[in-house]
């Protein structure tokens, strides 16, 4: 087969080879992409402007802009996170009550 001496210095040259590439590695794996939707909104020309200025200031879409404004505006209002949490518990509440009733019928 071989000297173990020589498999071992194989074994580790082969993992410091691995150890370099990732630690030398230039480009990462992209993150994965959320599941995108259309949503068509009409608004003002004024603001149309403002967001295809903002898109190319910060060298993003027009979407990209859209979709982590509202992001941040969800997150920091806390009277729509409150109202959206008694929703969202809501609609769970009356989901599994429909699930039950589906059930008995």
């Amino acid at each position: 087969m071989g000297d173990p001496e020589n498999l071992s210095d194989k074994m580790s040259d082969i993992f410091n080879d691995h150890e370099r590439r990732s630690l030398l590695s230039i480009l990462k794996a992209p993150p994965k992409q959320p599941k995108t939707v259309t949503v068509q909104a009409r608004v003002e020309e004024s603001v149309k402007t403002q967001l295809e200025l903002y898109a190319e200031f910060i060298d993003g879409s027009p979407s990209y802009v859209i979709t982590e404004a509202l992001k941040l505006l969800f997150r920091k209002d806390d009277d729509f996170r409150r109202w959206a949490d008694q929703h969202t518990n809501n609609r769970s509440y009356e989901k599994a009550k429909g699930d039950v009733l589906a059930k008995a019928v």
